[in-house]
This record gives structure tokens, sequence and C-alpha cells, in this order.
């Protein structure tokens, strides 16, 4: 990691810079092409995206990945709402991936959350990527989907101990998330032509996307 490597907030002039990251990142990781830059692209104007959040880290003042944050919400027993956040996507790229940036995006994200009074975040994603970084599963934390369940996928990090001891709580996905697929297809046809083709990393992320905590 270069010794200039520095984090700062996104600026309007690096979402094009953003969207492509996001893009290469993410590229056959979870399906056959993806639709996150899609996502990063629309979230921005979402009502519940955090500006504050939406950082990029640099390295020699290039931009080399992106994470973002929206609010979200759960709901208790007894119906009582607890605003939380969400990140994602948080991409790297790929020749930057495993060398510690994502490590070092998300550990400062974690502080500005903290500091803004967030005292918990709820993800979905790949375990092995986020165990690390503090998450665990939602099952510890009695933090359901509605309908009951547990996914395998569906990880809480407190950012303060103890902030969602005693309740069981139901997890509300923020609206921010929800994306026309057909619109992802028109978005994509403005970038780089990039194959679509099959990985072993979709078997697994489907594995965990589609299993529960007993």
């Amino acid at each position: 990691m270069s010794e200039k490597m520095r984090i700062r907030n996104e600026w309007e002039t690096d979402h094009r810079r953003v969207e492509e990251i996001t893009r290469k990142a993410f590229w056959n990781l979870y399906v056959p092409g993806c639709a996150e830059h899609y996502l990063a692209h629309v979230m921005r104007d979402h009502e519940d995206f955090l500006p504050e959040l939406d950082l990029v880290i640099e390295d020699d003042g290039q931009v080399v990945g992106n994470i973002m944050y929206t609010k979200t919400k759960l709901i208790d027993e007894s119906g009582r709402e607890k605003d939380i956040l969400t990140f994602g996507p948080v991409s790297v790229l790929p020749e930057y991936q495993r060398k510690g940036y994502g490590k070092k995006l998300m550990e400062h994200s974690f502080q500005k959350a903290a500091a803004l009074g967030y005292d918990a975040i709820v993800i979905f994603g790949n375990p092995g990527n986020y165990v690390s970084r503090g998450f665990k599963s939602c099952k510890k934390y009695h933090v359901s989907v509605e309908g009951g369940g547990y996914p395998t996928a569906m990880m809480v990090k407190e950012l303060r101990p103890g902030a969602l001891d005693g309740h069981s709580w139901i997890y509300r996905q923020s609206p921010a998330m929800d994306i026309d697929e057909r619109a992802v297809h028109s978005f994509d046809e403005g970038f780089e032509r990039l194959e679509k083709k099959y990985c072993t990393s979709q078997e697994e992320f489907y594995i965990y996307s589609h299993s529960s905590i007993l």
C-alpha cells in the first residue's frame, strides 16, 4: 500500500470513476455481469443515502475504491423503529484487492459512522469478507428478516457494544436497494464491453444467500 494513500468524501467528479471501479470489482462475482454499478449510480439521489459516509480511497492521487452507506431500520418486538446503517456497494479495483485498501476504507467508515451517532450496521454478503471486520451472524444479535429466519449472508456489527441487547429485531431494508433490472441493462450499455460468464464465486454466494442459520 502506497504511503500516499488517503480517504476522503466522494466528489461529483468521481461519480463515473466510482461506477467503473464498482463494475470491475463486481463483474461476474455474484451473477454473470453485475448490477452494483447501477446501484451506485441511482442510490446517490435516494433520501436514505448518506453523503457523509460516501467515501473513496486514493492511491497516489488515483481513486481505487469506494464505500457507500444508506440508512435503514430495525423493528423490535414492540414495533419500535431503530435507525441503523447498511453499506454497499463497497468496491476496490481488482488489481488493488487483498492489499488492505478495503480494510482501511471500512475501518475509517466505521469510525465516521459511530461519530455520527449510529450504533449498528447490517449487511448481506460473503461472511468470509466481513467476519474479520467484526461482523457476526445476525442470529447472535436476534436480528431476523421479515417473516422470520436468519439468512447466512446477513451479518451485524455493533458500533457500540450492547446496542442491540435485550430485544428481538426485524431488519427492514431501505428501498434505496431496490433496482430495475431493465434499467441496469440500459445503463450498462454505456460502459466498456465485458464478457458475462459463470464463475465459482457465483455458486458460493448462491449458497450463502439461499441458506439460513437454524
